[in-house]
């Protein structure tokens, strides 16, 4: 064996080391938060995405502003193609898409989204691609995959739904996802009186 040879081995192995240290760096990015209002690639609507009621493990998305909200006769557009009948009066705008995405091994979190527009539930996982910008990826039957760029939005616009979910003025949850109604509290029966005894 020439010193030539070894030195060229030896280089392979290091740009090899080098390659798959880099590589694995790349999974291992710290994960970002994707809640806030996110505006989509085509400028038709906002989505905040926040914690899914009381499964502080997953998330949800909601409709909280759309580019046009009413038909030509005035109409505010409705959820019609929804597979569940009770659902097709329901206004678009305030309904939930993203349904209870949770963090997977990879960083992103994975789940459901609905698109009112067929009427169908596909497969969607999102990321952070930077501090203000989410990529969204559906997939039909894990097959045919689509991705798309959304701008985080920090300023409010008319129109734009602002109260808390489950709210007035608020976006609603599909009743799977939404927070538990709390109870009214119970009051405490009243303490007996003391009683004190004579000296």
């Amino acid at each position: 064996m020439t010193l030539r040879f070894v030195l060229r081995v030896g280089l392979r192995i290091v740009v090899s080391l080098l390659l798959s240290m880099a590589e694995g760096r790349g999974h291992a990015a710290p994960v970002s938060d994707p809640l806030g209002t996110w505006l989509t690639e085509d400028g038709r609507a906002r989505i905040r995405i926040e914690r899914c009621g009381a499964m502080t493990d997953r998330i949800c998305g909601y409709v909280v502003w759309m580019k046009e909200t009413a038909d030509a006769k005035g109409q505010p557009f409705r959820d019609r193609l929804n597979p569940d009948p009770a659902r097709r009066s329901r206004p678009l705008l305030g309904h939930q898409m993203l349904l209870g995405l949770k963090l997977n091994a990879d960083g992103r979190h994975a789940g459901e989204v609905y698109n009112a527009e067929d009427g169908k539930t596909y497969s969607v996982s999102i990321w952070r691609e930077g501090p203000k910008m989410l990529a969204v990826k559906g997939c039909l039957l894990g097959l045919f995959c689509a991705t798309q760029g959304w701008a985080l939005t920090t300023d409010l616009v008319p129109g734009q739904l602002v109260a808390a979910t489950g709210e007035g003025g608020g976006p609603v949850a599909d009743p799977e996802w939404a927070a538990p109604k709390l109870s009214p509290a119970v009051k405490p029966p009243a303490a007996a009186p003391i009683k004190m005894k004579a000296n």
